[in-house]
């Protein structure tokens, strides 16, 4: 048996050794000799899963783009590799010889550096100033050389583009980075409630980084970038505020300069962690008008039109036929309610098919609503389908708008008589349909009729209901105590229903991947594993982060194994809505928060 032990350990050992080969850190660069003011690029490669990525100083250049991360899997006859990059986009600002220095990488527990290049810079064109990094990147030309107050540098703002609406009426909301310095790495650390409003997210491109741009804002130039946008539909009158928007920042700034030609020349840079949030923003509501409301008002507010059709107007009794009625336009379609309907009474109804095809886009809500009716009608006759009457509040003129359908003439033919023939014996007896409400044939036989005698008053069931109501007080009396007593305790409360809070979310982001949404997919999975843990673990929704998650696993003894899958599948998250992630599939991600919720479940 220690044989065994012994051989399973040097198994493992020698495993772990070549593993640890085979892991790769290594620097390259586009160019090797550049001139001055030329632009090039500096990628470091990991073939493994690393984290706590420590660039080099890259003194004597300036950095003009990045990082820029990238992530690629390969799987070959069953074995997965991953491989990671980060880049930067360098300018040489001066003449002569340089080195980028070596950039460390935890990998596998270890810590990796990369090798040292070193970098040939010969005469070029002068660093203009106001040079733009390429693609994507902010403009770092306005970044600042000594940030003393880093808030008036970086920040948030939260923008509406109506602050005073109408109860319904479509507003956007959108959060803005404002940025003069180099943002390194960025998390969102608290969404807004947005509680009084109904809201639907901006559907935009995943595969589209977020596009920066050039803003005045007070008298000085920002890199601006729009990062979440919502469209907002007040379900009450009243000012309603609009919760703060909270993300951490690594700020990169320019490190202090002891000298003229240092402050020129100098490309040290200093990491800085930073929280920002946005300043609240009320919204002004206005209910809606009394004076001129329609009857057939159910509380839509935009600008619509509607239309109906039919698919016969002549068939049998007992024959069904499809009645549709489509209202299109845009403001909020998604909170329509059931249309007043008024079919003749001889018409069997059932209860309408809606099917939307809706756009959001940062204009607003717009699209189509279908109500498909299947009627059926039961008897032989000339029947009008009445029209539909249909009003909403337009918001831009401030007054009620009522519309309506055209009617449809409905003929009814006498269908195929529906029978039911009932046989009797003998000769002289005929078979009977059986139409509507005719008169049946005197039923033979024990009819379980009671006799006169035969009272229920003194009888066993009699008894029976008669304690069947103290009985049931009592019952009802202990259950109050003990449903008062199991939910007393808030806390075990959550902890008891967080699995179905998740669940729910879970689901959610399943209709969503099956719908192709994948920016809404990500939100689900995000918001279902953030409110699982807060439930969970007893930890407000504001405080929770990625130290605060694995510190309460570890306390309650969670496999290590898992809290890792835990934060990488959240990490996975929170970056995909905001990049294409293309390594791993929807399906995965979905699978693996799934099957961890489930673990975490059996662990406490």
């Amino acid at each position: 048996m220690n044989k065994k032990y012994y051989i399973l350990t040097l198994l493992l050992f020698w495993t772990s050794i070549l593993f640890a080969q085979d892991t790769k850190f290594t620097a390259s660069v586009s160019k090797q000799e550049v001139g001055t003011g030329e632009p090039f690029e500096v990628t470091f490669s990991v073939n493994g899963n690393g984290d706590r990525f420590s660039p080099p100083d890259f003194n004597g250049f300036q950095i003009v783009g990045g990082p820029n991360q990238s992530t690629s899997m390969e799987s070959i006859n069953g074995k997965t590799t991953v491989s990671t990059a980060f880049s930067y986009e360098l300018v040489a600002v001066k003449e002569g010889e340089f080195a980028i220095g070596s950039a460390s990488m935890i990998v596998n527990g270890r810590r990796l550096s990369t090798n040292t290049i070193k970098i040939k810079v010969v005469k070029g064109r002068p660093v203009a100033q106001n040079n733009r990094s390429q693609g994507n990147a902010p403009d770092n030309s306005i970044i600042e050389s000594n940030t003393t107050n880093l808030s008036k540098s970086l920040f948030l703002r939260a923008v509406v583009d109506k602050d005073n609406v109408y109860q319904g009426q479509q507003l956007t909301l959108t959060y803005r980075i404002y940025t003069r310095v180099g943002i390194v790495q960025s998390q969102v650390t608290k969404l807004p409630d947005l509680t009084g409003f109904w809201n639907e997210d901006v559907k935009t491109n995943m595969q589209q980084q977020v596009p920066w741009h050039v803003e005045t804002y007070k008298g000085l130039k920002y890199n601006v970038a729009d990062i979440k946008q919502i469209i907002l539909f007040p379900e009450h009158a009243g000012s309603i505020t609009i919760d703060p928007f909270s993300m951490t920042f690594i700020a990169r700034i320019q490190a202090p300069a002891r000298d003229f030609m240092e402050q020129f020349f100098s490309g040290a840079y200093n990491d800085v962690k930073y929280n920002a949030k946005s300043t609240p923003v009320v919204v002004h509501v206005k209910p809606l008008p009394q004076a001129g409301k329609p009857d057939s008002f159910t509380g839509a507010v935009g600008k619509f039109t509607i239309d109906a059709n039919i698919d016969k107007t002549h068939v049998k009794a007992n024959e069904g036929l499809n009645y549709k009625v489509k209202i299109s336009g845009s403001g909020n379609i998604k909170l329509l309610k059931t249309l007043n309907t008024n079919f003749p009474a001889d018409f069997e109804k059932y209860d309408p098919k809606i099917t939307d095809t809706v756009t959001e886009l940062v204009s607003g809500v717009s699209g189509t609503r279908f109500y498909n009716y299947l009627l059926i009608p039961r008897h032989q006759g000339d029947f009008t389908i009445d029209p539909v009457k249909f009003s909403y509040f337009n918001p831009a003129t401030g007054r009620y708008v009522s519309l309506s359908t055209k009617s449809f003439k409905i003929k009814v033919d006498k269908g195929i008589a529906e029978s039911n023939v009932t046989a009797l014996s003998g000769a002289d007896k005929q078979d009977v349909k059986l139409l509507a409400k005719d008169i049946r044939y005197i039923k033979t036989g024990d009819a379980g009729l009671s006799r006169e005698d035969d009272e229920f008053y003194g009888s066993i069931g009699y008894y029976i209901l008669l304690l069947s109501g103290p009985l049931a007080a009592l019952a009802a009396l202990a259950y109050r105590n003990w449903n008062q007593k199991n939910n007393s305790d808030i806390v075990k409360v959550k902890n008891r229903r967080a699995g179905k809070i998740a669940a729910k979310h879970l689901a959610n982001a399943k209709k969503q991947l099956q719908a192709g949404n994948t920016k809404a997919f990500y939100e689900a999975v995000f918001k279902g594993l953030y409110g699982y843990l807060s439930d969970k673990l007893n930890i407000s929704y504001a405080d929770l982060d990625k130290d605060t998650i694995a510190s309460a696993l570890k306390a309650r003894a969670v496999n290590e194994r898992i809290t890792g899958q835990l934060l990488e599948t959240l990490d996975l998250c929170d970056m995909a809505r905001y990049a294409p992630v293309t390594h791993i599939s929807q399906q995965e991600v979905f699978e693996k928060a799934k099957n961890t919720i489930n673990d975490i479940e059996n662990e406490i």
